[in-house]
Formats: C-alpha cells, structure tokens, sequence
C-alpha cells in the first residue's frame, strides 16, 4: 500500500491534451530518489508499443514497463531535479510534481529550460 505522505504508488495519468484517462505509472522510491514506469495504458492499440524515438537505454523497449520518471528528489514541498520522457516523442523534458496535501493527486510539469516552458498533466492516485 502506498505511503499517504510520499509519491510512491500507482497513478492514472490523465493526458494534457485529450483530458481522458492514458493509463497508469507505477512510482517507487530507490536510493532517496522516485523513478516512475509505465504499468498499463488504457488503449488496446498501444499495448505492444515500441519506443522507437526513445533516446538512449529507452531506444526500441516496450512502452509497457518503460521508465518514464528518473530522478526526482523530493525538495521542501515539490519532487524536482529529474527528467520525465514523452514516448511518443522520445522527448526528455525537466520535471517538477506535487503531492496534494490528501495525497491523492500528481501535478506534473515536464518543461525545457524553465517551467514556464513546458505541459502539466494531473495524475490520480490508484492505490
């Protein structure tokens, strides 16, 4: 069961531009920092997807089981200092979230340079 105070669990992702359910990313904790991989997705067709523009260890792995959050070390109130991909893109944004103060919701920023540059999406807490 995941910890109500900590980012560790499984989350519904909720796409920035459709605002419909994507599928789900597992978070854990390893080292001091949170790490975050695809678990499922919510469209049959992607499934059996390959990263095919992912950059470097990501290139040509499964989408499935795919780590998409690396890095994020938790600063005062927000999780900053890591990298979040977009598969479909294969692009590496910076990344900031935060908890809500129930725990049960993610907001994610993946952005270039500064955060003011980027997308959020809202994720949802599944366990």
């Amino acid at each position: 069961m995941a910890d109500e105070a900590s980012p560790v669990g499984l989350w519904k992702t909720i796409d920035d531009k459709t605002h419909k359910p994507r599928g789900t990313v597992r978070i854990y904790e390893k080292n001091g920092a949170y790490f975050g991989r695809i678990e499922s997705s919510f469209n049959p067709a992607e499934r059996n997807e390959i990263c095919d523009k992912c950059p470097g260890d990501r290139k040509d792995k499964p989408v499935m089981g795919l780590e998409i959050l690396r890095g994020m070390m938790k600063h005062g109130e927000e999780y900053t200092g890591g990298e979040i991909l977009d598969p479909e893109t294969g692009t590496v944004y910076k990344c900031r979230f935060t908890l809500s103060g129930d725990g049960e919701m993610l907001l994610i920023r993946g952005y270039f340079v500064v955060p003011v540059l980027g997308r959020t999406q809202v994720w949802m807490r599944e366990e």
